[in-house]
């Protein structure tokens, strides 16, 4: 597991309270981790906070699984 990856997997524990274990690429923030729109949008947040990016609105609304997160963040972290 890369260092954004396990970033990525401890901020989505510690903002939605979910187990690590379902923390997995392929789940959802909505329909698998009980994240609301406003969960995500704290999320997309927090990912810009944390990695020092900025990830513009019609970006954030195609990340939707934790998979897609790690994969947008490692493309655009410098």
């Amino acid at each position: 597991m890369s260092e954004i990856e396990s970033k990525v997997k401890a901020i989505i524990v510690e903002k939605l309270g979910v187990d690590e274990a379902e923390v997995k690429p392929e789940a959802s923030f909505t329909n698998d981790l009980g994240a609301d729109s406003l969960d995500t949008v704290e999320l997309i947040m927090e990912f810009e906070k944390e990695f020092n990016i900025s990830i513009p609105d019609d970006k954030a609304e195609t990340i939707a699984t934790v998979g897609d997160a790690v994969k947008y963040i490692e493309e655009n972290v410098k």
